[in-house]
């Protein structure tokens, strides 16, 4: 078995159990047209059949070749899919707030997206699935309470490298993978762009200080270029607060992420 295979095969078993021991047997996700959600999309459609439901949430800002993936995606897979434009929330607050900057957008649509997506899972009874990849999580490139919110994310300890490789042994649509990786958050914009690097020079330089726990001059000798280096520890440091929940202060003896600690699946 492939090494792709065996991580298929992990990840639709994570997602029957860890879904099915709330009580619960449906999810919803929202469908971007982007590889990250199409690879958790298959991965799901695969656990749950018609149990998935897929959420497509466009703005005026959206470009038309995802809208079109994501349609072709459904189609080639057979997704379940229903429509719910954040368009007329976002316009309405544009016009209130006409100062706004490209960050502030992107940031609101994201957060209108997601609560947009779990009030339908409301509806559904249903979990909300995430779709950010390592390399996301581990920069900081996310909005909080927006794009990084979610139930449970199959895909969060894999690099987005490895998500490419995921979706080609998925089969995933040819013009997803071979797409430049983007938000659609605002015209034009583009991930690597904001980032400015590409996601293989990220991912090898991640790996190097994440995984094999290489120091800065470390991974800077293995051909890594210094201001990335340096700009990945920055964000990596910086963005902490993103990756877990709230800070509380403490002021008991026993006080919840402190000292109140139990397995996710404790039961009475």
């Amino acid at each position: 078995m492939s090494k792709y295979s065996q991580i298929s095969d992990f990840l639709q078993r994570f997602l029957d159990n860890e879904v099915r021991k709330t009580g619960i047997n449906r999810v919803v996700i929202g469908l971007s047209g982007g590889i990250d959600s199409a690879v958790v999309a298959v991965l799901a459609q695969k656990a749950f059949g018609d149990d998935l439901l897929c959420v497509k949430m466009p703005s005026h800002y959206s470009s038309q070749s995802s809208l079109h993936d994501a349609d072709t995606l459904c189609n080639e897979f057979g997704l379940r899919t229903i429509t719910a434009s954040i368009e007329p929330m976002l316009r309405a607050y544009e016009e209130l707030n006409p100062d706004m900057d490209n960050l502030r957008k992107g940031n609101f649509s994201a957060r209108m997206r997601m609560a947009t997506l779990f009030d339908i899972s409301a509806r559904e009874n249903a979990l909300v699935l995430g779709t950010s990849n390592k390399s996301e999580l581990m920069l900081g490139y996310g909005t909080l309470y927006g794009d990084l919110a979610s139930a449970l994310n199959p895909i969060g300890d894999l690099y987005k490298s490895e998500v490419y490789a995921l979706a080609e042994h998925l089969n995933i649509t040819k013009s997803i993978i071979h797409k430049a990786p983007s938000a659609d958050l605002w015209d034009g914009q583009s991930d690597e762009a904001d980032l400015g690097y590409t996601y293989a020079q990220l991912d090898e330089a991640l790996r190097f200080y994440v995984e094999e726990r290489l120091t800065r001059d470390e991974v800077v000798a293995k051909g890594c270029d210094a201001k990335m280096v340096d700009m990945i520890i920055g964000r990596i440091f910086r963005n902490q607060f993103k990756r877990k929940m709230p800070l509380i202060a403490k002021l008991t003896s026993r006080t919840i992420n402190h000292d109140f600690n139990y397995p996710r699946d404790i039961t009475l």
